[in-house]
């Protein structure tokens, strides 16, 4: 059962129950996930950019946009402008998909890993996590990879409160620490 079917045929009566909604609209849903790579040695060498939007397009099967800097910034060695990282929107199905993946195939993958934090919450039911290695997803080959890269998840639900999304994630399976 993928997960999409999954958050119709469990979650959704379990979180009725829970939380005592009288309408399946009132549940909370999954509304999209955003994966951003920053990207700083792209400062020095434009080439590195690419690899980020490579490694990206193979975990996501989408193309990311560019981030671009946004002013100059001369300690840093950045003009405004020049691109700086790259992100990714995923919605319906491939959210599904990529939020299935990670949660079965990627995480676990981690080295010591005990669970993700159930403190990064933002306070209306969205979450965040960073991942240091791009390398914990299965399509990537560790052979043509030119450098390792974090990317930060952002995982945005209609939960109008934090407990209602941790209740949402973890009924979809998020391993969150105990």
């Amino acid at each position: 059962m993928n997960l999409k079917e999954r958050y119709r045929k469990e979650v959704v009566p379990a979180l009725k129950k829970q939380f005592g909604y009288t309408n399946d609209l009132q549940v909370p849903r999954l509304e999209k996930v955003v994966i951003n790579m920053g990207i700083g040695e792209a400062t020095a060498n434009a080439k590195a950019i690419d690899g980020g939007i490579k490694d990206l397009v193979t975990i996501c099967g989408q193309k990311p946009v560019i981030n671009r800097s946004r002013k100059s910034i001369a300690t840093f060695k950045v003009r405004k402008g020049m691109p700086v990282g790259c992100s990714v929107t995923l919605r319906g199905e491939r959210m599904f998909d990529f939020l299935s993946k990670l949660i079965n195939v990627a995480l676990p993958r981690i080295r010591d890993f005990r669970g993700v934090s159930g403190k990064a919450f933002d306070g209306r039911g969205n979450y965040s996590l960073g991942v240091k290695e791009q390398l914990i997803f299965p399509e990537i080959n560790y052979e043509q990879v030119d450098s390792v890269r974090g990317m930060d998840i952002a995982i945005v639900t209609t939960a109008p409160s934090d407990q209602e999304g941790k209740a949402l994630l973890q009924n979809l399976g998020m391993p969150f620490r105990k």
